[in-house]
């Protein structure tokens, strides 16, 4: 096992003698074979252990064990004790999920502010993952719809995590411990089925071997094979994007038509989707999208997607803002969404064009003025019209998109809009010959 253990280090480039390792132990057997491997194998490393305090004595005996296994390696020792209950509760997450958080937060700080190495040195955290938690995790993510990349189960490294242990079988550790009368401490929830892992692990994939006696090597077999197929996939999933996914401000816009037409076109989508936070579930719905009316759209937790004429339009979701801000004075800079409004009093008479700029009839307005978001319903006499025009027509007679109309912003008074910013003052308070003096709003 020595041997091989070398080996595979090797082989995965999973780190080297003169770099920095942090060994994550938890008293059991597959950490403190880890812990065996490496010293005879003749790497440094230090020791990280996590207290979790959710097995009253056992927690502390398993903190005891790890002291006395540093001391036994002489090697430098990290402990943690967590109050993993409360962040669960507060945090609005499983025990589990708690665990899990808190260990690899302190793990990564435990790596970056104690461990330290020169310029052609690096530091690892080093876990004793197995082929064991390896199939189950493959299991696991394939009946949770994770895609092809979870099927590559547990990389053997990742970042700055490595994990030699994967190419082994539990039994093997457990054998090789007993072999060479290492001790380790069992932790009683191991033997529960109410953690998912363990269900598969004790319920699952027995069942399964009763079928199939091969399933499990079959599987482990399978996972170099998916690690390559998803090296291919992902090569071809980037060449689409660049055809399909473009930029637009802070936006991202899909061709419908394109993406209807691309082969599986579903899985590139939900690829591209994964990236804005949507569920595999919501793919399904994005794609019906693409047979629906304009305006529809399906929102993630930090995007949206909508359907804008002939295309799908990836957007950030924006926290609500100000709707309407009281203007009592002209002599203040306002600032908003888009800028900051800022208003001056000129005898010059004469016309810009600047989109940014509304030249008003100074004696025709009146503070304060409100300046707002627009809405449905609202109406004004755009410049160079004598009638009114509901501004929804407006915006969709300039060929204003559906999420730049979201963005669209009114100077009103007294229920009256008297600029659309940025594009049309109302006709009413325009200047004319008779003009004596002018107001120009500006938006910088």
């Amino acid at each position: 096992m020595q041997e091989l253990f070398i080996q595979y280090i090797s082989q995965e480039n999973l780190f080297t003698p003169k770099d920095h390792l942090l060994v994550a132990v938890s008293g059991g057997v597959d950490s403190v074979v880890l812990c065996n491997l490496l010293y005879k194998a003749g790497y440094s490393f230090a020791i990280a252990h996590c207290n979790f305090q959710l097995r009253g004595d056992e927690s502390g005996r398993d903190e005891t064990f790890v002291r006395e296994l540093a001391k036994k390696y002489n090697t430098p020792l990290y402990i943690k004790k967590f109050d993993t209950q409360t962040y669960a509760a507060q945090h609005k997450v499983s025990i589990q999920v708690a665990a899990r958080e808190l260990r690899y937060s302190w793990f990564k700080e435990v790596l970056q502010n104690e461990l330290t190495a020169g310029a052609n040195e690096k530091k690892y955290l080093v876990t004793a993952h197995h082929l064991d938690d390896n199939v189950e995790t493959l299991l696991m993510n394939f009946f949770k719809g994770t895609g092809i990349a979870g099927l590559h189960g547990i990389l053997p490294k990742k970042e700055n995590i490595a994990r030699p242990l994967l190419f082994l079988r539990k039994e093997n550790i457990r054998k090789y411990a007993l072999e060479e009368n290492i001790n380790w401490v069992e932790d009683s929830s191991n033997a529960l089925d109410k953690y998912s892992r363990n269900y598969f692990r004790q319920q699952i994939i027995p069942l399964v071997e009763n079928i199939f006696p091969e399933a499990f090597k079959n599987i482990a077999d399978n996972i170099n094979r998916f690690r390559d197929i998803e090296t291919l996939y992902n090569d071809a999933i980037q060449r689409q994007k660049k055809k399909l996914l473009l930029p637009h401000g802070n936006e991202w816009q899909i061709p419908a038509l394109k993406l209807q037409n691309t082969p599986a076109g579903k899985t590139v989508l939900y690829d591209i989707l994964q990236s804005f936070n949507f569920t595999s579930a919501q793919t399904n719905d994005v794609w019906n999208l693409l047979q629906s009316e304009s305006g529809k759209y399906v929102c993630s937790n930090s995007h949206r997607v909508l359907r804008n004429r002939s295309w799908l339009v990836i957007s950030p979701l924006v926290s609500e803002e100000a709707q309407t801000i009281l203007i009592e004075k002209p002599d203040k800079e306002i600032p908003y969404k888009k800028g900051i409004i800022t208003f001056s009093h000129t005898n010059n008479i004469s016309i810009k064009t600047c989109g940014d700029i509304a030249q008003l009839d100074a004696s025709l307005i009146t503070f304060p003025l409100l300046l707002r978001k627009w809405k449905q319903g609202d109406y004004f006499y755009p410049l160079g019209m004598k009638k009114k025009k509901k501004l929804s027509r407006f915006l969709i007679d300039q060929k204003i998109s559906l999420t730049d109309k979201e963005k669209v912003w009114v100077l009103e008074m007294n229920k009256k809009i008297i600029w659309v910013i940025g594009m049309r003052i109302d006709d009413r308070f325009k200047i004319t010959e008779k003009t004596k003096e002018v107001l120009e709003v500006r938006v910088n």
